[in-house]
């Protein structure tokens, strides 16, 4: 069964190593075969990884679009290990992520990586505001 995706007029769409970018209409396609595919808003540049959650997701990305864990490993995995150390009540979703990694379905684990995004997103909108000229440890004070 094919995979059908709808294009934006100006949208661009990533199939294999291919940026595919619609003209001024509306598209449909259809895509059959096996190649990692991915819609502009689900792409991270490195310029845009500005967080660690993102930069775990740009890590898992890489290995989504070359379908090889290999180069992108060494580095997954100490963005992971400092992540859940940061943030130890993250560990569901970094485990969720792992599995996914360790069987193959990396396209799962980019899913779950967002969750990991918007739950880095979520805890930083609710933190404490640090009071601008006092140290970290006095700001409850």
């Amino acid at each position: 069964m094919a995979l059908k995706v709808e294009l934006k007029p100006g949208e661009k769409l990533l199939v294999g190593n291919c940026i595919i970018t619609n003209a001024d209409q509306r598209t449909r396609l259809f895509i059959d075969g096996r190649a990692p595919i991915l819609r502009e808003k689900d792409i991270l540049t490195s310029e845009t990884a500005n967080t660690p959650a993102k930069r775990i997701y740009l890590a898992v990305q890489l290995m989504y679009i070359d379908d090889d864990i290999g180069p992108a490993r060494e580095t997954y995995f100490s963005l992971i290990n400092d992540f859940v150390q940061a943030v130890p009540s993250s560990t569901e979703i970094v485990n969720q992520i792992n599995n996914e990694i360790l069987t193959g379905a990396l396209y799962k684990a980019l899913k779950a990586a967002q969750r990991l995004i918007e739950y880095e997103q979520d805890l930083l909108n609710h933190a404490p505001a640090r009071r601008p000229g006092l140290p970290a440890d006095d700001q409850g004070r």
